[in-house]
This record gives structure tokens, sequence and C-alpha cells, in this order.
């Protein structure tokens, strides 16, 4: 792995807290994600199915973690089924994980072949109730039309065990997932700190008339030159009105002089992220309308960000991150007081310059699991991203720090990573 080692601990009291939400007598199955074919007998990166990472910080496809607290035995109350390792195997794909292995990761001392799952599970299911199988319930924007192995292990699990009771992984792991442990914390600032180097290498490329896709390349060379196990999302390098679209990401405009240049790109280290986003002059300074919108976008972050702490309800957070933006675009010239008063309730005035959330968890996924229906609680990592885009004057500009929920407050954990106008303009300048 290109990551270093993570205490076992950490996966088995993951498992322990999972179990005691289980209801008595069930079992739970989860599965690794596939690995996605591209053309002919080429394939894209793997990534693993996150709620089987916490559980078992198993980093392989082919993977089913059985959890089975009630069982008879007590050898059968967690098992993990890996690829079985071989010549072949070894000659054209090169080493999997021996059983040995399996157990130092996730101390697991039960670990088997995964062709002996559907054998071994038969041989305890009946004494079991229910199954609680995992299923991707986030947005289905990209996985709608797909059958994934989760959906497979789905279809099977209610042919052969027809009558059991179903239930859903995703209803614990919502719950435990938002709160991070100290390994989490640390893995999250690990991260952050691959952000702040990748950052840097990008402003040291920043020139007038330099494509998007340049900056993208002195980034990525930068985030695995330091460590990072892939990108968290493919990065946004959008220059000029190219960063009023939100998601835009072709990242093959020219960088003409003049314009402000949005990076919002992730680090993924262990699987867990980062999320962060700066804007840059192409030419190393900005212009002064660049500057009015960026100095209101930064005193929104720093206001807004105050007020992710414990006892906040997400809803009541946007709403008055949604008043500071309001007041901003009143001073920007953007939209007046009679805007407001004769504004559709449904469509505030302030959603043509900002239109998107300005929050979300933060950890094994860029959008991690978390019902946002749950008052804010210490040990949950957030996002803080509010945004200005006026398109009529070529001009998008976004602001994003992660943040760690206190006791009291919160801790920026990409405090490191450059903001302040001055600093930026110095850090180009003194490439």
């Amino acid at each position: 792995m290109r990551y270093e080692s993570i205490p076992s601990s950490l996966f088995i009291e993951n498992r322990n807290r999972f179990s005691t939400k289980m209801n008595p007598n069930s079992i739970a199955v989860l599965v690794s994600n596939d690995v996605m074919p591209n053309n002919a007998d080429d394939v894209i990166g793997f990534a693993q199915n996150n709620d089987l990472f916490y559980l078992s910080g198993i980093d392989q496809d082919e993977t089913i973690l059985v959890l089975f607290p009630d069982a008879y035995k007590e050898e059968n109350r967690t098992i993990l089924f890996v690829k079985e390792v071989s010549e072949h195997t070894k000659l054209w794909d090169g080493d999997f994980l021996t059983k040995e292995e399996v157990t130092a990761i996730s101390g697991v001392k039960n670990v088997k072949w995964v062709h002996e799952f559907e054998k071994t599970l038969q041989l305890f299911a009946f004494e079991a109730d229910a199954f609680y199988l995992g299923h991707n319930e986030h947005i289905k924007r990209v996985t709608s039309e797909m059958t994934t192995r989760q959906d497979r292990m789905i279809q099977w699990c209610k042919e052969k065990y027809p009558l059991h009771q179903y239930d859903r992984v995703a209803k614990i792991t919502r719950e435990l997932r938002p709160i991070k442990s100290e390994e989490e914390v640390a893995l999250i600032k690990k991260a952050v700190g691959i952000s702040i180097k990748g950052f840097k290498g990008l402003l040291s490329a920043v020139k007038p008339n330099i494509n998007e896709y340049e900056l993208e390349a002195e980034l990525i060379y930068e985030v695995i030159k330091n460590g990072a196990t892939r990108h968290a999302f493919k990065p946004i390098i959008a220059a000029g009105k190219n960063a009023c679209a939100l998601h835009y990401n072709s990242n093959d405009a020219k960088c003409n002089d003049g314009d402000m240049i949005l990076v919002d790109f992730g680090v993924c280290y262990a699987n867990y992220n980062s999320d962060t986003t700066r804007c840059v002059p192409a030419n190393g300074v900005f212009s002064p309308r660049q500057r009015e919108v960026y100095s209101s976008v930064l005193h929104c972050l720093k206001e807004g960000s105050k007020l992710l702490k414990p006892g906040i309800k997400h809803s009541d957070y946007e709403k008055q991150m949604a008043a500071l933006i309001e007041k901003e675009l009143i001073k920007l010239g953007l939209i007046t007081n009679e805007d407001i008063a004769n504004q559709n309730p449904d469509y505030p005035a302030y959603k043509k310059y900002f239109m998107h959330g300005t929050a979300h968890h933060l950890g094994l996924d860029v959008h991690d699991l978390g019902l946002y229906s749950r008052t804010l609680e210490k040990g949950m990592v957030l996002t803080c991203e509010p945004g200005i885009y006026i398109l009529e004057e070529g001009i998008g500009c976004r602001l994003e720090n992660d943040y760690l929920l206190t006791a009291d407050g919160n801790i920026n954990l990409s405090e490191a990573l450059p903001i302040e106008i001055e600093d930026i303009e110095t850090l180009i300048k003194n490439k």
C-alpha cells in the first residue's frame, strides 16, 4: 500500500461498535467494490468499499467481511474472506494479501479464501434470523444504471435465504462514521498535509497563458510524490468564467492574463480524504474587483466557520451562512435590498450568485456519511466552502477549509494552506 500501516485496533473497535448496534441473532455481510473495466482488457484503478474498509482495513478487491456477534462458535463471529494467493496470480498481478497479513491489518483471526464463502455462510446462516447488507445509499447520480457487487450480493442472499429478515448496513455506519476517532483524524490531517504541498507546487507554476491541465499536472506531481494514495476526486482547475460551473473539471482551457483561477482538489491518503479550495490570479496579482469578491468570500469563510460547533443544526448553519453571503452580495453591488424585499421565497435573490450548500461531512468519502437532520457533534469533520459566482464578470470564487469539531468550537485542519491575498501573491511572486 502507498500508506503507512494503520493499527488494527482502529478496525477492531469499529467492528465492536458496529456489532453492538446490530439486532440480536443477525449476520452482517459486507463486500468489496468491483474492479471497474475501461476498454478491452484494461481496468480503472480500484477503490475500496468504504464501509468494508472502516470495519476491516482490507484494501483489496474480492473481499467479504461477515459479522455474526451471536454465533455459537466464537470463530464464526468475525470472518474475512480474501482472494487466494497462487503462483499464477503472483506472476500476472503481483502479491495479494496472505492470511497472516490480513489478520495483522484487520485483527480478524478467522481468514478464509473467498471461494469458501458460500459454503461457510450456509453452515451457520440458518442459526440467524436476519441479514444486514450493504448498499450505496448516496445520490444515484453515478450508479443509477449500474449493478454493483453489493447489488449482486443482495440478490444472491435473497434468493438463497428468502425467508430471513433484511436490514441495512448503512443505518449503522451512517450513525458511527460521522464521529471520527483520533486515528481517523490523524489520517485526514495527513491528507491535508499533502494538499498543502500540492497547492504550493501548483502556485510555483502559475503564470499567464498556461493551460489548466498544466496546473493540474503540477498538482498531481506534488500530490503523488508526497505519498497520496490518489486524488480524492478529479481536480477542478477553472480559469475565469469556467469557475462559475460548480463541477467543471475538463481543465482544458487557457488561463488568460487577468483571469482568477479556482483550484478545488482533495487528497486521498489511506482512504481518508481532504477537500480544499483556493483561488489564485493567473498573472500573480488580484485585480481590484477580484480582491473585492475574494475578500467577501474569505469573510464569509472566517465568520461562517465559527458556526461549525457542537449543538447547531445543519439547516440553521446553512441559513446563517446564506445570510452572510447575502450581505456581501449587497456590498458588491450584485443585489439590492429591494431585490430581497421582492424575492421569490423559493428562490431567494442571493441564489443567482450563490447556489450551493457550504458544509458536508468529510472522511472515508469526500461527501461522507451523515444525516443532515442530525445536530452537529464533537468529533465530526466538516468542510466550510462559501462562494460567489458572477458569470457576467467571468469571476467565480470559492474558498474551502476542513474543520474538526471540538467540545467548544472547531479546529481548522487546513489552516496552513495559504489563503490570505498577500500570502498567495507573495508565493507566486517568489516562486
